[in-house]
């Protein structure tokens, strides 16, 4: 094990700064000619095909030997068999967890309006929840039982009547927490299958599979690509680039603190980036050697280390407020404020995923437990994007119902501006509703 430190240490301001920036946070979307090939022969084989095609998929990509899609539904008694043999320290924490994410998430529900004006007309907006909607969960070594919490509470907060979940079970090995995960959240279909087979499935449906109105949930680049496929036949939640993290420090908080809260995502995987801004010079110095000290220790040291080296930076800027729109600019999925004062650089952000405040806020909080949501935009999207939430399962209709005056008033503005445009029809059938006076 080693001590020593491979990251990039930059200065805001100096020449060649900007350029360097962009090279660190470019992330290019997967867009490999192949890639892209073989998911869109998946998707045409699934929609021809239906069940057999994805029995034909799973069977060769996971190595299973199903004769029908039957044979890769889990049952009710699976989950809570799952959920009876997990341990029961990591089923109280599930069950914390899910209490705060659904306290949080009961928050976001919006209600119907209406309106009269001032010619008696009835205006507002109808708000419904989604019928179906379909959640991806990762298996393998990327099977997080708390993404699966994340996706499933807010669609039921929501109203969602109908959720499914598909989860790839190589060699037919579930993933325990994961399936008791399902189980607190109260999903009752759930199927062993994944990849671009699986998001064919949710979006065109098949004969055991009835399509859903939306798809959300991470996955690797080819469930990437197929969500991309089959973003207009269903919604998707977004196309996530790796996790990320931006820490604005003053020097208030403990060195090995802050280096712990950077490695907690450069852990993630090696294309996940880490990033300190900091006015302090020696600080930075201070965190610098924190994070060579606390690699050694990590479980996925190679992969921390290896995020570091290609993607991370420790930057020096001249003050909070540069550092705060060094922030803005690049948009980062989760966003660190390790300063004194918190609330008074609160204002100063503009884009970001989710904002943690103070010495006591760690990004890993939000992971689990905290209550908003984990599935955050990434890739500076926060720019345009906002985190999963209810309001991402909820429709929303607008409602006009003209009096018979309110018909003749507004008719009259509507004939003249279809006429402007040409539009005939538009017009008279604008004017049939006109009084005469």
């Amino acid at each position: 094990m080693s001590n020593s430190l491979d990251i990039r240490t930059l200065k805001a301001g100096t020449a060649g700064f900007d350029a360097e920036l962009e090279r660190l946070t470019y992330w290019p979307e997967e867009r490999q000619q192949e890639l892209e090939t073989t998911v869109r022969q998946v998707i045409a084989d699934v929609r021809a095909r239906g069940d057999a095609a994805v029995v034909d998929y799973t069977n060769r990509w996971d190595r299973r030997q199903a004769r029908s899609l039957a044979d890769l539904r889990l049952q009710a008694a699976d989950l809570q068999a799952a959920l009876e043999q997990l341990d029961p320290a990591v089923v109280d924490a599930l069950r914390r967890a899910a209490a705060r994410i659904e306290t949080f998430h009961q928050r976001q529900l919006q209600d119907s309006w209406r309106y009269e004006d001032e010619l008696g007309n009835s205006l507002g907006q109808k708000v419904s929840a989604m019928q179906r909607v379909g959640v991806y969960v990762p298996g393998g070594k990327a099977a997080y039982p708390s993404s699966v919490l994340m996706n499933i509470i807010p669609a039921r907060v929501a109203g969602v009547q109908e959720i499914l979940v598909v989860s790839p079970m190589p060699h037919g090995e579930a993933n325990p927490a994961v399936l008791a995960a399902a189980a607190i959240a109260g999903v009752k279909e759930v199927y062993a299958i994944g990849g671009a087979q699986a998001v064919a499935a949710m979006a065109y449906g098949t004969e055991s599979i009835a399509r859903v109105d939306k798809i959300v949930g991470p996955g690797n680049a080819y469930v990437a690509n197929a969500k991309r496929q089959v973003f207009g036949q269903v919604g998707i939640d977004m196309i996530a680039g790796p996790s990320e993290i931006l820490v604005i420090a003053d020097g208030s908080v403990a060195a090995d603190w802050v280096a712990m809260d950077l490695l907690s995502q450069a852990e993630h995987d090696e294309q996940a980036q880490a990033i300190l801004i900091t006015p302090d010079a020696d600080y930075l110095k201070a965190v610098a050697a924190a994070l060579a000290k606390a690699l050694p220790s990590l479980e996925r040291e190679a992969i921390a280390r290896q995020s570091l080296k290609d993607r991370g930076a420790l930057i020096q800027v001249a003050s909070l407020v540069e550092a705060a729109q060094l922030a803005n600019r690049l948009a980062p999925e989760h966003l660190e404020l390790a300063v004194a004062d918190a609330e008074a650089l609160l204002p100063s952000i503009e884009n970001a995923g989710a904002i943690f405040l103070g010495a006591y806020s760690p990004e890993a909080v939000g992971d689990y437990c905290a209550g908003p949501n984990h599935v955050l935009p990434t890739s500076a999207t926060a720019r345009f994007s906002s985190p999963l939430g209810v309001y991402d399962f909820q429709k929303r209709s607008t409602i006009i119902g003209c009096s018979a005056r309110g018909g003749s008033e507004l008719g009259r503005v509507a004939s003249v501006l279809a006429r402007s445009e040409s539009f005939t029809a538009h017009a008279r059938s604008a004017e049939f509703r006109i009084k005469s006076d």
